[in-house]
């Protein structure tokens, strides 16, 4: 007599967890119209610099990496800012 296999069941995956589960997002440490200096990180896909604010992503159109530049922040997301380069000295 041949064996029996088990039956499958679909239920066994529930509650398991699986699949994508947003982070949280944390306030913005940066406010749209105010200036800060920034060294230039890397560059985006779109060519623009990328540079960090306390962990914060800003992307900065014309920034180059290593280099330093004031910007001003002139849009804020909840996982990043655009910011362009601001006339002005550069502090350090």
């Amino acid at each position: 007599m041949p064996r029996k296999l088990p039956r499958r069941s679909f239920r066994r995956w529930s509650g398991r967890g699986r699949g994508f589960s947003p982070q949280p997002v944390r306030p913005a440490p940066v406010s749209e119209g105010e200036e800060y200096d920034v060294t230039g990180e890397a560059e985006g896909r779109r060519g623009d610099g990328i540079a960090k604010i306390k962990g914060f992503t800003v992307f900065v159109s014309g920034l180059k990496i290593g280099e330093k530049a004031r910007v001003k922040i002139v849009s804020v997301r909840p996982r990043f800012a655009i910011a362009v380069k601001s006339v002005g000295e550069v502090e350090g």
